[in-house]
């Protein structure tokens, strides 16, 4: 498990230079082009702690467990979290651009899961961090479709590197046990693509509730349509509750553990709903930089609606065993050539046997 004292210390150095806790910081290193090896880290001295080899999704996810403790029978990476289950229903209008049973109307059956990023079991719901949505949507016919989000509209990387660097700068200092303030300060100066996160993090504060959070898809994709034409799109679910946030005061007030709480009590009023809002790209827009938001005059269209009408906590859900790969799409619906996104599904498999292999 991890050591409390240390995810404390580092809550207070990324606190002393203005930035997101622990979870959101370190949360999301899932990949990167090279990484620390876990007996470098063990050696923090040494020579070999400072050397690097070429990334593997065992060494990422060797790497979270190395930061985090292994928390056993838990997700690597947003390990906090807990299940729902509704419905998605798909809008005509997006049935011009992809020809995936997402958008056939139908009633498509979900299993979704909220969480807070990083792999703190006991993270506090007041951090700003990222927030996660994974979805599994069981199309007919029994093919699968996942689409995994975070509440921010962009990332914090643009190329795996930046994990590494992001990971390296909140490493505990060998003389102190402790992250040095100044090496976080240098990583900020030095990656510029993590600005805009960073800044949105900064200036945003944590939702009451997941019922008031909208979540982004990041990355590019390609909708396909029945003409074989493709189209690059972006996507985010906009919840019909509206957007909140908590005020300055509540995110002080508030108890480590509140989100779980809210949105259960919220689905015994009714059903909770987004509505999913495809962006057209246009030539020239960023395809394959998760950090570079498109033009906000680009055209939408409403894709469907997301209504989940139960939550349960994680260990019942349905979702708890789930992988929500973000690669595994059904047709009409593909990757591009996103380096974040392509490195995500290796990991998150490792992530996941080692899940599973714990229980």
């Amino acid at each position: 498990m991890s050591n409390g004292n240390e995810g404390h210390s580092r809550r207070q150095v990324l606190t002393t230079v203005g930035s997101l806790s622990i979870a959101g910081a370190m949360g999301q290193a899932i990949a990167s082009s090279s990484l620390v090896s876990p007996a470098a880290a063990a050696q923090p001295n040494s020579e070999i702690a400072e050397k690097t080899f070429e990334a593997t999704a065992d060494n990422v996810v060797n790497t979270l467990e190395a930061a985090y403790g292994v928390n056993r029978g838990k997700r690597r990476n947003h390990t906090k979290g807990f299940g729902a289950l509704g419905i998605f229903v798909g809008a005509p209008e997006a049935a011009e651009y992809s020809r995936s049973l997402l958008f056939s109307g139908q009633e498509i059956e979900v299993v979704a899961r909220f969480s807070v990023a990083g792999g703190d079991p006991e993270a506090s719901d007041t951090e700003k961090s990222p927030r996660g949505l994974g979805l599994q949507f069981r199309l007919p016919g029994g093919s699968l479709h996942h689409i995994t989000m975070i509440h921010t509209p962009m990332f914090f990387a643009m190329m795996p590197k930046t994990f590494l660097d992001k990971f390296l700068a909140l490493r505990p200092d060998p003389a102190t046990g402790k992250p040095n303030p100044e090496k976080f300060k240098a990583f900020l100066n030095s990656h510029p693509d993590n600005t805009s996160q960073f800044h949105f993090l900064q200036t945003t504060n944590p939702p009451p509730s997941y019922a008031n959070c909208s979540f982004y898809g990041i990355h590019t994709f390609k909708f396909v349509n029945r003409d074989n034409k493709v189209t690059m799109v972006r996507w985010r679910f906009v919840p019909q509750d509206g957007e909140k946030q908590l005020s300055d005061a509540e995110q002080k007030s508030m108890p480590r553990d509140f989100l779980e709480k809210a949105f259960i009590d919220r689905t015994h009023q009714g059903p909770v709903r987004w509505d999913m809002l495809v962006t057209i790209g246009q030539p020239g827009d960023s395809e394959d930089d998760p950090t570079i938001l498109w033009p906000n005059n680009r055209k939408e269209v409403r894709a469907g609606t997301l209504t989940l009408s139960s939550a349960m906590p994680d260990p019942k859900a349905g979702s708890y065993k789930i992988n929500f790969d973000p690669l595994m799409m059904a047709d009409g619906i593909e990757a591009t050539n996103d380096p974040i996104l392509l490195f995500r599904s290796p990991s998150y498999a490792v992530s996941h046997t080692r899940r599973l292999r714990d229980l």
